[in-house]
């Protein structure tokens, strides 16, 4: 890997994964990452899992559950790799008050969860949540729901109550899934002084102005950005220079690709495209899932469920704009997530129908994909994150 790519996704990822955000001379290469795997209890999962990434070959150990709970199907690290927190996705705030949210202790030799507490989500069916970049603060989005909420982190890591929940309200074109609106995420944005929810039910980019410190969501205006009606947008991610962000529709397969302007907190549409292969189009059975800028910044990626791959275009630095490269099916069914390492090196696809995780190694100039062959062992992933390994 070209080293100037490899540096530069460690200094865009480290606050996320744990790693100290020091000078790229004073950052030591990491050796070994644990990779903690959400999933779906329902069959044969019992929680939350937990591999170790060796960097240079790529290779996984073998999956052990280490924490039993409930259909944990999103995690997320605190910036220090302290603390764990995940959802409970079938958690109802009126039938189970005080349960949805979870957070862990991380045992930094050895990557062991200890439980500390369990809070509200508020409101019902959670499916996503992220740490703020201070690490003050929870964001979940509640997909039954239709809502987003912030809860606050206390210095021991444990969670306070929701200090802002906020409703989302509407509907759009589709009947049968867009009656009312589903909160699909919530992100971030790189100087922490906004949030952002892609909310399937109204094919809109919620933004809300962030204090962290106080766990507390505003409406910002301009108050969305919208997709074309029925995409059903799902996940949002940033590009590392923070000038751009992409948006994978679940419904249409298509790519939005935005422009941000980082003073106003503004999203403007430049394109959008199919995540499918050229002269593929949607079917019944698919959909997308995640998507991902690389941390050298060169390159995007997206999953999509049905058709089972991994899509690839390259990202022009000056305009934000994407150029298809490429497709890689994922080695399983139904990618619902798939997770690169900090390094940039390695792609994780999570097969959640086929109770697998598919290692791929990333070429940082092509962008492409190769399979290395591996396929881990894990019920039902549907979430990854990694903490490095001190």
């Amino acid at each position: 890997m070209n080293p100037s790519l490899r540096t530069l996704g460690l200094l865009a990822l480290g606050l996320v994964v744990g790693l100290a955000p020091l000078p790229a001379a004073e950052q030591p290469a990491p050796k070994e990452f644990f990779v903690y795997f959400g999933t779906y209890t329902k069959a044969k999962s019992k929680g939350i899992y937990r591999a170790r990434l060796d960097v240079a070959t790529g290779r996984l150990s073998p999956a052990e559950l280490v924490a039993e709970t409930r259909d944990p199907s999103f995690v997320a690290v605190n910036p220090k790799g302290t603390h764990l927190y995940t959802i409970d996705e079938g958690s109802d705030p009126v039938r189970t008050p005080g349960k949805g949210v979870k957070a862990y202790a991380i045992d930094a030799r050895t990557g062991a969860l200890t439980f500390l507490n369990e809070q509200s989500p508020g409101g019902p069916g959670p499916c996503h949540l992220i740490v703020d970049q201070s690490g003050r603060c929870v964001l979940v989005a509640n997909y039954s729901g239709g809502s987003v909420a912030a809860l606050p982190v206390a210095a021991d890591g444990r969670l306070g109550p929701a200090q802002s929940v906020i409703q989302h309200t509407g509907s759009s074109v589709n009947a049968a899934r867009q009656k009312a609106p589903h909160a699909h995420a919530i992100m971030v944005s790189p100087d922490n002084r906004f949030a952002f929810s892609p909310d399937l039910g109204i094919d809109r980019v919620l933004v809300y102005r962030l204090d962290a410190a106080k766990a507390s969501l505003t409406p910002h205006a301009p108050a969305f950005a919208a997709v074309a009606p029925g995409s059903g947008p799902r996940h949002l991610a940033f590009h590392p220079g923070g000038r751009f962000a992409y948006v994978i529709n679940e419904m249409l397969c298509t790519m939005t690709a935005f422009s941000y302007d980082a003073a106003k907190g503004e999203l403007k549409e430049l394109q959008t495209l199919s995540t499918l292969p050229p002269g593929v189009s949607v079917q019944k059975g698919y959909s997308t899932a995640e998507v991902m800028a690389h941390p050298g910044g060169a390159f995007l990626y997206g999953s999509n469920r049905g058709h089972d791959s991994i899509v690839v275009y390259a990202i022009d630095a000056a305009t934000g704009r994407l150029t298809y490269v490429a497709h890689q099916p994922t080695q399983g069914r139904t990618p619902r997530h798939f997770a690169i390492d900090p390094t940039g090196a390695w792609l994780l696809a999570e097969n959640q129908d086929s109770d697998t995780v598919a290692v791929f190694g990333l070429d940082a100039k092509t962008g492409r994909l190769t399979a290395t062959g591996q396929l881990l062992d894990v019920p039902a992933p549907v979430s990854a994150t990694f903490v490095r390994v001190k």
